[in-house]
């Protein structure tokens, strides 16, 4: 549960970031706007320190695919298990043992393949958040990176009061965070 909470967290910080930027007063004969640096600075690294969560919840999901498959391995053996003392119970070996013998292979086959198939949609699940936080941790390192060399080209007495943002910027930030992409 904390890692959907610090997840939230990240994106509730970007998104007041982001509101911040919206709100901001523009500077005169520009597209250009006036915004508290440290306060916007502040925030981005907490959003960012808050990331590595989803990292942790991909390795939770992970985790949880190992113990279903484990799982449903144990299943498969307790079921094989018990088909086989069945039929040591039987007096003769009659098609009926056959049959449970076959029945007990069948379950462990199908078992067997039901486990690679969840196993197979989980890691291609996990791939697929995997590629996504790759994506949005470009984007964003991409944004920090403009915004700092931006930074740098103003005279030091501005640098300390103003971060100058254009509207690329803020529609690279409301890509980052589309919550669709969030499933």
């Amino acid at each position: 549960m904390t890692d959907v909470t610090s997840t939230v967290g990240a994106e509730a910080r970007i998104t007041s970031v982001i509101d911040a930027l919206g709100i901001a007063r523009p500077m005169p004969l520009s597209a250009s706007v006036v915004v508290n640096r440290d306060e916007l600075m502040g925030q981005l690294e907490a959003a960012l320190a808050e990331l590595p969560d989803e990292v942790r919840a991909a390795r939770w999901l992970l985790k949880e695919r190992d113990e279903y498959l484990d799982q449903a391995r144990t299943d498969a053996a307790e079921i094989v298990n018990e088909a086989s003392r069945q039929v040591e119970q039987m007096v003769q070996r009659t098609a009926v043992v056959r049959q449970a013998e076959t029945r007990a292979k069948a379950i462990v086959t199908e078992a067997e393949a039901d486990g690679r198939h969840k196993r197979r949609e989980t890691e291609d699940w996990c791939e697929q958040r995997l590629a996504q936080f790759d994506i949005t941790l470009t984007k964003i390192s991409e944004a920090v990176k403009n915004g700092r060399e931006r930074l740098s080209e103003l005279p030091r007495a501005e640098r300390d009061d103003v971060i100058d943002l254009t509207s690329e910027d803020l529609a690279i930030g409301t890509l980052i965070f589309d919550q669709d992409d969030f499933g």
